[in-house]
């Protein structure tokens, strides 16, 4: 029987291939994009060989646009440089079941070049666990929970493809927040997400319904930064793979429509070494701790700087609408989802959620830039000024970026994100925002179609 936790050692991975309860094991990583990507590798091989020395794949996965079309002007490399191997070394404790596909087993994997075995430092994962070190320096353990919304049609991807994802079928038929019966014609497919994704090693908490026709949201337990971010990637790739072989299609596009877009709500906080909350003081009159409040105002003060990497995409700022509970003000309060930063929880629940990032975040970008943030907010001991109490968007207080090209400029200026993640990181990822916004200026839309082809 597979174990509910759906982990892997080595050896037990040695086991089931020697069983031939697995023959096919993935090596991925999540690009630039937040896509998981990778290869498929025999069974016996990657027992043999590639557990130990990993396996190659070209490095022109960290400078392509969204459709895999080569983009001239990264350092990492080019067609000048010939688009070399780079190395997928498996961190295999990251090892685990795939249910949804037979006989499959994963690993993640970090990234290196093929030579020397030198880390990648403009891979997603890499950014994250530096900021993961810098942390632990201090004596502090992140923990992360991302929060994924979708939207499920009853239109398969393929017909979703030829239609260009017009007049698809929304599951439903009305807002399904937080109902029951309106979602449980979807349950069969939410199902079997949840059940694979447990089945994949990961807690899943539940799940309910939101407000966009066909709109869900699957949550999963809060733990270590590095960990979740792995699980949302499979998660999120693996939903979509479970949702076809069901004959339905899901996007975790930011904004599909103009009614409610898909959110991925952030909450982070910091423990010890040995596990006690460091978010929390019962002798204040609010429950929060001093370093909280640093944490807060770090995260509060680089955000207009750092939204390029909760917002990565032209998409993403479609979704800031007043009223539309994604925020527009740069704003934190107490238990405000009006505000761009909400304090939530008591105990060891206290935590911020960063409700800034929509479902086309990459995790591991948006998490890494909260963290941070946050250290700097600790190290400079930043004064968090008071909550906004109220409605954020009818107040006065600056906004967030509205638009892709706004937030690369304000990360391109930000001394903090050169100081803490490098140039070669802020450049790497500006050129991918310039890169989006000249192909989105070069592109003729439907709206202008609809608006011009006539009347104009």
């Amino acid at each position: 029987m597979i174990p509910a936790s759906g982990n892997l050692t080595p050896d037990e991975l040695r086991g089931a291939v020697s069983s031939g309860e697995i023959d096919t094991v993935i090596i991925g990583f999540t690009d630039m994009q937040g896509r998981l990507v990778g290869k498929r590798v025999s069974a016996r091989l990657f027992v043999e060989d590639t557990l130990e020395h990993g396996a190659e794949c070209c490095n022109y996965l960290l400078a392509v646009d969204v459709e895999l079309n080569t983009v001239d002007g990264y350092a990492l490399t080019s067609w000048e440089h010939g688009y070399g191997d780079m190395a997928m070394i498996p961190d295999l404790s990251t090892l685990r079941r795939m249910p949804w596909l037979p006989g499959t087993a994963m690993v993640t994997a970090d990234l290196t070049t093929a030579n020397d075995h030198t880390p990648i430092e403009v891979a997603p994962r890499q950014i994250l666990r530096r900021q993961v070190e810098r942390l632990a320096a201090h004596g502090f353990e992140p923990f992360v929970g991302t929060e994924l919304e979708f939207i499920v049609f009853d239109t398969d991807y393929r017909t979703a493809w030829r239609q260009r994802y017009n007049d698809l079928t929304a599951a439903s038929d009305y807002n399904t927040d937080y109902a029951l019966q309106g979602s449980t014609r979807l349950e069969p497919l939410l199902r079997d997400i949840r059940t694979s994704m447990d089945g994949a090693g990961m807690y899943c908490e539940g799940v309910k319904g939101e407000c966009n026709l066909g709109q869900q949201e699957i949550a999963f337990r809060y733990t270590h930064a590095l960990p979740t971010c792995d699980n949302h990637s499979i998660y999120k790739s693996g939903a979509k793979e479970i949702a076809e072989a069901h004959g339905k299609s899901i996007t975790f596009m930011a904004k599909f429509n103009e009614r409610e877009g898909n959110s991925c709500h952030v909450h982070t906080s910091l423990r010890s070494e040995s596990g006690e909350p460091l978010f929390v003081d019962d002798s204040t009159p609010d429950g929060m701790s001093k370093l909280f409040r640093r944490y807060l105002a770090g995260q509060l003060a680089a955000l207009r700087e750092f939204t390029l990497l909760y917002a990565p995409n032209i998409n993403s700022y479609k979704r800031f609408a007043e009223g539309s509970f994604a925020p527009t003000a740069v704003a934190w309060g107490h238990d405000n989802r009006t505000c761009a930063l909400r304090v939530v929880g008591r105990g060891m629940g206290m935590r911020v959620e960063n409700r800034v990032p929509g479902g086309d975040v990459n995790q591991y970008l948006a998490v890494a830039g909260m963290l941070a943030s946050g250290l700097e907010g600790i190290e400079q001991e930043l004064e968090l000024g008071e909550p906004l109490a109220g409605n954020a968007y009818a107040s006065d207080i600056e906004r967030v970026p509205s638009t892709l090209a706004e937030a690369a400029d304000l990360f391109e200026g930000s001394a903090l994100a050169r100081r803490v993640f490098g140039d070669e990181v802020v450049e790497h990822y500006v050129h991918a925002a310039r890169v989006e916004v000249a192909a989105f200026n070069a592109a003729v839309t439907d709206w202008e179609r609809v608006r011009g082809f006539e009347r104009l």
